[in-house]
């Protein structure tokens, strides 16, 4: 298997030893949880289509803010994620 191959080893997720899904899934985390883990394993590795690489970092980022935000909202019981 190709290391950088897009759908078994993505190649922002390569350099560690334990991708993220991996660590997510034997570890039986939530989505959320697994998403913000995820998107700040990858912030400033995968740059998206039309923008650079600081661009990308930032939306990662954001990502990861708008899931830890949607947890909260899930506790305070709004209706609205």
């Amino acid at each position: 298997m190709d290391a950088t191959d897009i759908i078994y080893r993505p190649k922002h997720y390569a350099e560690y030893n334990i991708e993220p899904i991996e660590f997510i899934m034997k570890n039986e985390m939530e989505f959320w949880r697994g998403n913000i883990i995820k998107y700040a394993a990858r912030a400033g590795l995968k740059t998206y289509d039309g923008m650079d690489a600081q661009q990308s970092e930032i939306t990662d980022l954001h990502k990861v803010m708008r899931y830890a935000e949607m947890r909260i909202n899930h506790l305070q019981n709004n209706e609205v994620l």
